[in-house]
């Protein structure tokens, strides 16, 4: 399948701080801003080589396919053969492919599938490709049963952008008609794979009862014409199945890198983040605002409409649609950025952006603090108060970086209950830790003490209107200085040693009144 397949090669890192390698992509790929080049950077193994999707992409098939062989999980040769096409097919089609785990072959991770939704738009019918949607859902199914080596009762299949899909089917994603789209969705996502596990359990015998309850799907779906019907054709199938292989199958997950190298802009039930998305023009290479794969889709007239920002309750409505059809709860929603775009090569006069910040329903600030990158981006309800915050950092280890998710995530969550803005200003405005030092790219504040420091203080200028809070010295921002001035008026623990010891014990200590001393 791959000698017929044209590729384009391009350089591009893993994050923009990366040093750049030799990627090839299909040149029948759009990545005009280089996010699915980057992504497969970041998918390779380290080093710094070329390297092709033909030959990442078949080192984790080949894999696959031969830990069936071995464990008797696939009859024969040809039928390796079939489920490696179908799995190249899938990845061609940027319709589904395995989490980065199982790119990376780390035996250590969980391995999930996840499959592109607008992928399987149909673009001559203005439809959805139901049929191959459920082929996929099953070609994801064998694919994690061989991963597990035929053992695991719990499998993580899930779906990706499903904003996008709503938007290419001329869907709102805060109406009715777009929840029970993305009912549908998801109905038929667990009836395909729960009958798929009792394909399974025919063959290798049933682990689990039959699938007999579970919620109606809609009864129709406006604009999709046969969604509602497939949906309700794959769970009679998976009630027909002798019994099942997993007790589980359908889990959405966080995105990773795969999301992106897929074409995906949104992971799982996330709405749209709107029309536009900050990148790098591939003939300047300046940052500017560009039209996501969704709004070149359906064009400008409709894009601002259909993937306008929508608000948290637009999001729990979602949730409360989809989730009844997933076998896991959905990931709490996280206002995470896609990262910045490899870096292109800039033509001598491009001229050189000279704001940091871009507002598009909240503010993305894009500084260097210490010399090391943090992109800060904030999420506005109609009023421009804050309701959500997400930071990246691109050259901390995975450890931090993963600290400061579940930070940004938890002052979202706060925020969301009613938590002031001024407390955690308050709590984590120069907070010392490095990288500390100059700020570059944020005018107003020229030196922070630490990422924190500087996040905290921008949020106080920008929704706070604070100009009162003091910029740090340079000996403040030192590795070896003590604190803030404001930290060192704090009262101190003491250090000095009591004036007196008290006596030392000698010989056996007695047992307390009331206890037994029990020798083993």
């Amino acid at each position: 399948m791959w000698e017929g397949v044209a590729l384009r090669r391009v350089r591009a890192g893993a994050d923009p701080d990366a040093p750049p390698r030799p990627v090839a992509l299909p040149a029948a790929w759009q990545d005009e801003d280089g996010t699915a080049a980057a992504a497969l950077a970041a998918l390779a193994p380290e080093g710094g080589g070329p390297v092709s999707l033909p030959g990442l992409a078949e080192g984790w098939i080949r894999r696959l396919v031969a830990r069936g062989r071995r464990l008797g999980l696939l009859a024969d040769a040809a039928e390796a053969e079939s489920l490696a096409q179908a799995l190249r097919a899938l990845l061609l089609a940027r319709r589904g492919a395995p989490g980065a785990e199982v790119w990376r072959h780390d035996a250590r991770a969980e391995p999930r599938f996840v499959l592109n939704l607008p992928a399987f738009l149909d673009a001559e019918g203005g439809g959805f490709d139901a049929a191959a949607y459920a082929g996929a859902v099953a070609v994801g199914v064998r694919a994690l049963d061989l991963l597990a080596g035929g053992k695991a009762r719990r499998l993580r299949l899930g779906f990706a952008d499903l904003a996008g899909l709503l938007a290419g089917l001329g869907l709102a994603y805060d109406s009715a008609e777009g929840r029970n789209a993305a009912a549908a969705v998801a109905a038929l996502t667990r009836g395909a794979a729960e009958a798929e596990s009792g394909r399974l359990a025919a063959r290798h015998g049933a682990l689990e009862p039959v699938a007999l309850f579970w919620p109606a799907p809609p009864a129709a779906t406006p604009g999709v014409p046969g969604l509602a019907e497939a949906a309700r054709a794959a769970l009679d199938a998976a009630a027909a199945a002798p019994g099942r292989r997993h007790a589980a199958l359908v889990a959405l997950a966080p995105p990773d890198a795969v999301e992106a190298l897929l074409g995906a802009e949104t992971g799982g039930l996330a709405p749209a983040a709107g029309a536009t998305r900050l990148g790098r023009d591939p003939a300047t290479g300046a940052l500017a605002e560009r039209p996501t794969l969704a709004a070149r889709r359906i064009g400008p007239a409709r894009a601002a409409a259909l993937l306008a920002p929508v608000g948290p309750e637009a999001r729990r409505a979602m949730e409360e649609a989809v989730g009844p059809f997933l076998h896991a709860d959905p990931p709490a929603p996280v206002a995470v950025p896609r990262p910045e775009p490899a870096p292109l090569p800039v033509p001598p006069a491009a001229p050189r952006p000279a704001a940091a910040a871009t507002r598009r329903n909240g503010v993305t600030w894009r500084v260097s603090v210490g010399g090391h990158r943090v992109a800060l981006r904030t999420t506005e309800d109609a009023e421009g108060g804050l309701v959500e915050i997400a930071v990246t950092l691109s050259k901390e280890g995975a450890a931090f970086r993963s600290l400061m998710d579940a930070l940004a995530q938890s002052v979202s969550l706060g925020l969301a209950r009613g938590v002031p803005l001024a407390d955690y200003v308050e709590a984590y405005a120069y907070t010392r830790f490095g990288p500390a030092g100059a700020v570059e790219g944020d005018p107003d504040i020229p030196r922070a003490t630490s990422f924190l420091d500087w996040i905290f203080r921008r949020l106080a200028m920008d929704y706070l209107g604070r100009r009162d809070l003091p910029q740090p010295s340079e000996e403040d921002c030192a590795p070896d200085a003590l604190g803030s001035a404001a930290q060192q008026t704090l009262p101190l623990l003491p250090l000095e040693l009591p004036a007196r010891s008290a006596p030392a014990r000698t010989g056996r200590r007695r047992p307390a009144r009331g206890l037994r001393v029990v020798g083993g």
